[in-house]
């Protein structure tokens, strides 16, 4: 930053900077002048979307320095920032850091990929989805035809495991022999997406994501799995993140390691229009805690730490026996590392994975795969189509019954998942002591993981989130919620624990949705639970990943991502920004709008009314889904009937038919929600029948199906069709839409896997929501998090794990990053931004 820039007075303090960004407030805040000492937020009243709205505006300015959000609250006076802003040093590339060597001077960058390669990039991907499709199908009619045959319950069961076993084994080894078969060895490259060679990749991400060795993360087998895909992988580390690395050739992971879950490590990156694959190397007893993204050419030393809502962009690596965190990290006194080692020998490992195969095998995979021949050959609609005659579908009651049956699975899953889940893992945490360490791979660990398991069933969560019955059914679940202060909205639709047993929440705090508690702490051969106290009269909002050692305590506001402290004095009556999180304002005068409703005779019948809309929205819900779950019981039966005359093709048929009714079903679904009540700009209590109409949005309809749509042109389809204005050939490897009609994404734009543009935020009774605009051309790193009103111009990178906040305007051809994003100087030369 020059010095130029400011005008010194006889005091020493910058006039020049302080009368000009007195005047910009002023225009910003509508008023003829503001005071230089007046506090931004306690005395001006403004908010952080004015603050926004100050920066850009100050940054459009070339006779001032560049302003962030961070700056903001750290200086919220117009003196004290222009005086931070005088004294500042030229703006670093990122947070300090050691780098790694770089790559060698990469290849001229490839052009953007024209119509024809997007259109047959399509058709080779639906291709290879059909050819996996008669696959199963193959397999299927395969495996009926072999169980059917069986004679008594035991030849049935017998056959299911053997013929289960197999198609597992299948399952497992076929990502593998693709891999290596399409690929070979991954090495640090360069792919333009839509191309033939981005084809390979692709065939080989989704067989690597979808093979059943995902679900025994945690587990030696996985590590198994790993190295099977080439990875480098030590002697006793534990990966316990789903999210598998894709160029597995370029993952090392030494001795002794303790990856955590919700990770991302894969070994890739999309950006500009391209597949960028390089090396993530972690050492030997390194702890990489929960929520962190590792991009590309990262490392950390042996003995290192990074700590949890963390990530490496780039370029970064951890020294030896160095604690990191933040988003970029850097470097702090702070050990995450909290239990200690036990003894856990090969041996033990052995046995347990030996165990893990055999309780898989012969009783989960025969329950799947005989139960389904069993009700082929039990129901007498379903094994009449199988036999020549008449068409099952001319039999009327063929109908009924299959509505009473999609009405028993739909709506009774509710009480039978009720009684499951407050009875099973509440017996099993009776064999579990918070506080004491015990060593992994044995009963202990295997009851926890059970208990994680069950109590995190997605499909009540969604059912009763965003309405008063949460509060009872986490309670239910086992939560400590104390003294309950019902609001409606004490907690989203999404959140996840390690054991419910030892959360508590205070009273009057209410949870936005992504809230992860930390309940376990985990060292390569031990673990331990512990209790996770979330004080009251809280706000939390999205993407929380909250330890058990997290040092807040009463009327704390925690913003989207922040990385909450383990360190120091316990915050109380602040807020909390950023990772590394620092303080802010608790709240300001625009959240105090609707403080009136919170009156006892407001909030009460406040309250019924939302009650009753929540209640209808429930049954929406499983309406919904009792239609979908009818009409795929018809589609089994198709498959049924088609398969006589057409055998295998036939059932492949009917698969197909299952993935575009699910597509056209719930764009149908959500375009029907949205057509009672529009999508729109709000500033509004949760009070109110806008808000309530939004919770409606988020619970009815499903985003679980586009996923099998990521990296293929067809996802463009589906946001076009659910009301996304999308420009031509978007790359999308992942990305999340809360508000699909509010959200613009310009031409050529790429996103990442785990980024998520979000159109609405809530802080306490207050509820506010605006359209965003990504520009033509433009990236979004790994994990990155968009939030409402922002406008990023054409041809702007937003770097891994960052959050850019309400109302910021990211320049044209701009690079931004950081927890909260800022402008930061992109990794060496070799970043290229393309448009469409």
């Amino acid at each position: 930053m020059e010095e130029s820039t400011a005008l010194l007075d006889g005091c020493g303090e910058p006039a020049g900077i302080e009368r000009t960004l007195a005047a910009v407030l002023a225009e910003v805040v509508r008023s003829e002048q503001v005071p230089v000492d007046g506090h931004f937020f306690d005395d001006l009243g403004a908010d952080s979307l004015v603050m926004a709205h100050f920066c850009a505006r100050v940054r459009k300015r070339a006779d001032l320095p560049s302003v962030s959000m961070r700056d903001v609250y750290r200086h919220p006076t117009i003196r004290s920032l222009a005086t931070a802003l005088a004294d500042a040093e030229p703006m670093p590339r990122s947070e300090p850091a050691a780098a790694v060597t770089a790559p060698e001077a990469p290849a001229p960058a490839p052009t953007a990929a024209g119509k024809r390669q997007y259109v047959l990039c399509g058709a080779l991907q639906f291709l290879a989805f059909m050819a996996y499709l008669y696959l199963l199908a193959f397999g299927t009619a395969l495996g009926y035809g072999w169980i059917s045959a069986g004679s008594g319950a035991l030849d049935v069961y017998l056959r299911s495991v053997l013929f289960g076993g197999a198609a597992f084994l299948a399952l497992c080894v076929l990502p593998v022999l693709v891999k290596w078969t399409l690929v070979g060895r991954w090495k640090p490259q360069r792919i333009p997406v839509w191309s033939v060679a981005y084809v390979r990749f692709w065939i080989v991400k989704t067989l690597v994501r979808a093979d059943p060795m995902v679900l025994f993360s945690g587990s030696p087998l996985y590590l198994l799995y790993l190295r099977a895909l080439g990875a480098k992988v030590g002697r006793g580390a534990v990966v316990l993140s789903r999210n598998v690395p894709v160029c597995t050739d370029l993952f090392t992971i030494g001795d002794g390691t303790v990856v955590r879950k919700d990770s991302f490590f894969p070994c890739y990156r999309a950006h500009a229009g391209q597949i960028q694959t390089g090396p993530v190397t972690i050492g030997r007893n390194v702890l990489v805690s929960e929520a962190t993204v590792l991009d590309i050419d990262t490392s950390l030393g042996d003995g290192a730490q990074l700590g949890h809502a963390s990530s490496l962009h780039r370029g970064q690596a951890v020294p030896d026996g160095e604690h990191w965190h933040g988003s970029p990290a850097q470097r702090t006194d702070v050990d995450y590392q909290v239990v200690g080692q036990a003894r856990c020998g090969a041996v033990r490992r052995a046995t347990h994975s030996v165990l893990q195969l055999l309780v898989a095998l012969v009783v989960y995979v025969p329950l799947a795969v005989g139960g389904v021949a069993a009700l082929l050959v039990e129901v007498p609609q379903l094994s009449t189509a199988l036999d020549p005659g008449p068409a099952v579908f001319a039999d009327g009651s063929f109908y009924i019954e299959a509505l009473a049956m999609s009405f028993v699975l739909v709506f009774g899953a509710v009480p039978a998942g009720l009684l499951v889940l407050t009875a099973l893992p509440r017996l099993l945490s009776l064999t579990i002591t918070p506080g004491r360490t015990y060593r992994l791979y044995g009963f202990h660990f295997e009851a926890h993981r059970t208990i994680t398991l069950l109590t995190n069933w997605r499909f009540l969560k969604r059912l009763f989130g965003d309405s008063s019955a949460i509060v009872h059914y986490l309670r239910g679940l086992g939560y400590d919620l104390s003294r309950v202060e019902q609001t409606g909205s004490n907690f989203g639709t999404e959140m996840k624990h390690e054991t419910p047993y030892l959360s508590f929440v205070g009273r009057g705090t209410m949870v936005a949705d992504g809230l992860s508690i930390m309940n376990a702490d985990f060292s390569s051969t031990a673990f331990r639970v512990s209790r996770v106290s979330i004080g009251p009269r809280n706000f939390l909002g999205n993407r929380i990943a909250y330890p058990t050692r997290g040092r807040t305590g009463d009327n704390c506001l925690l913003a989207t991502k922040v990385m909450v402290p383990v360190d120091g004095e316990v915050r109380e009556g602040v807020g909390l920004l950023g990772s590394p999180s620092f303080e802010i304002p608790r709240s300001v005068l625009r959240d105090s709008t609707f403080d009136r409703l919170k009156g006892h005779e407001e909030l009460r019948h406040g309250l019924a009314a939302k009650n009753r809309h929540n209640v209808a929205t429930m049954a929406w819900y499983l309406l919904s889904r009792w239609i979908f779950t009818f009409v795929l019981i018809l589609l089994v039966t198709a498959a049924a009937e088609l398969y006589g005359p057409l055998g295998v093709s036939g059932i492949m048929l009917a698969d197909v038919l299952v993935v575009l009714f699910t597509i056209a079903y719930f764009v149908l679904v959500e375009r029907v929600v949205t057509a009672v009540r529009p999508l729109k700009p709000l500033f509004c209590s949760i009070y109110t029948p806008d808000f309530w109409q939004h919770e409606r949005y988020w619970k009815v309809p499903s985003e679980t199906y586009l996923r099998m749509l990521n990296g293929t042109p067809f996802k463009n389809v589906a946001w076009r069709l659910l009301g996304v204005r999308l420009g031509r050939m978007v790359f999308d490897d992942g990305c999340h839409l809360t508000e699909r009609a509010m959200a613009a994404i310009g031409d050529g734009c790429t996103l990442n896997l785990g980024s998520v543009v979000q159109c609405h935020s809530q802080e306490d009774g207050a509820f506010k929501s605006d359209r965003s605009t990504i520009g033509s051309g433009c990236t979004l790193g790994v994990g990155a998090f968009v939030h409402y009103g922002v406008t990023v111009g054409d041809g702007a990178v937003l770097a891994p794990d960052s959050f850019l906040m309400k109302g910021e305007a990211v320049p044209q051809e701009a690079s931004w990053g950081g927890n909260p994003a800022r402008p930061i100087r992109p990794y060496g030369e070799d970043e290229v931004r393309s448009g469409p």
